[in-house]
């Protein structure tokens, strides 16, 4: 028989996913800054994607991993927590260590410490990410859910928009340096990776300390299930064939939903990878006027290092990016408030679709927005003097925001009720596979088209990102929705990773 969760205050539900908070901290300064710590490091724009499939590696093989493992893990420490704690102790261990890769120059290149700490993070992102997910529906009652997740959805952008503008705000309001010489970290970017890493483990260890998981026999009895079937069943030892066999199987049969799903989020992750990896250096050539050349490590060495101006110029386009980052993340948050009325009224296919063609347009219109010439700005915490082409750049951003709202939104809704309960973390797992693959397909690609097709032309590779986007909105016409209900999953986060 099946028993109702007990109802939970509104701190309550704030503990379970406050932890969410620093992690999408930790996330959000990787995402802005990464390309710009690695370039700093010596690595050249076709190599940039290269290095950035990690993140899409690590979540293939560790996010259906952890999500079989925490869907049978119980033990004094809960079900989640475990993974989520672990996750948080690894990533805070990376992001300490990856801004100081030029220390450790004695025993190896910084260059390959520093993607040796991008692997450590990718993966410590994907162990928290993935149980994170599952701790609201374990722990909320269905009748909170939609609160739950809204709470969930307000902690994940704060801490993205706050994680973006970092950097920014210890250039411009601490008076922090935010250019670096040849092998070296802008102290910026350096501080600003500790105070993400701290805020992390911070956050995580609150709602660790503070959220008390329900034991299994209290869980079942949720579920309408017996917990000592389940943990017969559980108990079963199986070989790595028979494994491997039921993994086939599963994939088999998921559903045909998820099968369409799959081409949308090919195209609609290929750009979104695309973005993170290449905006720095699309703005810095195309807005900052900075030329190829002082993107290209050997012409760099043979020059002598970086002209102070082009180091300057080159900080502020990546402390803009950090601004830009958090500008989306925050047009997708107030998008999200409206994502679930909008769907219930003109279908979730509709817009859906309309919503990528947002983000196609914006990325796009890129192209369009090449103004050098100087304005200030302000910025309310600050004044800060850029070209007026980065100020708008803000007008695309709400289409790339309105497309990530959706991405993070619709695919989850639309597949909503298709997945069976004792299953449900490996698929999410599995499902985690249409948003790695197109990025490892874009990560081994972008390189080689920005340096062949577009000689290092960073805005172009951009405009690809744009049609990419644009495929994907044709591509939800052909997904063929089932008849239940729009479940307001808008708050879901969904990892690069």
């Amino acid at each position: 028989m099946m028993n109702n969760k007990p109802k939970l205050s509104f701190w309550q539900i704030w503990n379970v996913s406050f932890g969410f908070l620093g992690v999408q901290f930790g996330f959000a300064l990787q995402n802005a800054n990464v390309s710009r710590i690695l370039s700093d490091l010596g690595a050249d724009l076709h190599s940039l994607s290269l290095f950035w499939l990690v993140a899409p590696i690590m979540g293939l093989l560790i996010q259906p991993l952890v999500g079989s493992a925490s869907d049978r893990t119980w033990n004094r420490f809960g079900r989640r927590n475990p993974y989520i704690l672990i996750g948080a102790i690894s990533a805070t261990v990376g992001m300490l260590l990856m801004p100081n890769a030029p220390l450790f120059v004695a025993f190896i290149t910084p260059m390959l410490f520093g993607a040796m700490m991008l692997a450590v993070m990718d993966a410590s992102f994907n162990i928290a990410f993935q149980p994170f997910r599952a701790l609201v529906s374990d722990m909320v009652p269905d009748k909170q859910m939609n609160q739950g997740y809204s709470i969930q959805a307000f902690l994940i952008n704060i801490g993205a928009v706050v994680g973006s503008i970092l950097p920014f705000v210890l250039t411009n309001v601490v008076g922090l340096e935010n250019t670096s010489k040849a092998g070296s970290i802008a102290p910026s970017v350096v501080w600003a990776f500790y105070i993400g890493a701290t805020v992390l483990l911070g956050t995580v260890l609150w709602t660790v300390f503070r959220t008390k998981e329900y034991a299994p026999k209290e869980y079942y009895a949720f579920k309408g299930m017996d917990s000592d079937e389940v943990a017969k069943e559980q108990a079963q030892e199986k070989t790595l064939t028979e494994k491997l066999k039921d993994f086939v199987g599963l994939m088999k049969s998921m559903p045909v939903v998820m099968k369409r799903l799959a081409v949308v989020q090919f195209f609609s992750w290929f750009a979104l990878f695309i973005m993170w990896v290449y905006t720095m250096p699309a703005i810095a050539q195309h807005v900052w006027g900075i030329d190829v050349k002082w993107f290209d490590p050997t012409y760099i060495q043979s020059a002598g290092g970086v002209p102070e101006h082009i180091a300057q110029a080159k900080g502020a386009a990546g402390d803009w990016v950090g601004i830009l980052f958090a500008a989306y993340s925050l047009f997708a948050a107030f998008f999200s408030i409206v994502l679930a009325k909008l769907a219930n009224t003109f279908g979730r296919k509709l817009v859906y679709s309309l919503s990528l063609l947002a983000g196609g347009l914006g990325y796009l219109s890129f192209m369009l927005i090449s103004n050098t010439e100087p304005t200030l700005v302000n910025l309310f915490i600050t004044e800060i003097t850029v070209p007026k082409g980065a100020v708008t750049l803000f007008i695309p951003m709400i289409g790339v925001g309105i497309a990530w709202a959706a991405i993070l939104a619709l695919p989850y809704a639309i597949l909503a009720g298709s997945l069976p309960l004792q299953k449900t973390g490996v698929y999410m797992g599995i499902f985690n596979f249409t948003i790695a693959a197109p990025q490892i397909v874009s990560g081994i690609l972008a390189g080689w088209i920005l340096s062949t097709v577009f000689e290092n032309q960073a805005i172009n590779i951009i405009m690809l990102a744009g049609g990419s986007m644009v495929l994907g909105a044709v591509s939800v016409i052909f997904i063929k929705e089932t008849n239940s209900e729009f479940v307001q999953t808008n708050n879901i986060e969904v990892t690069n990773a």
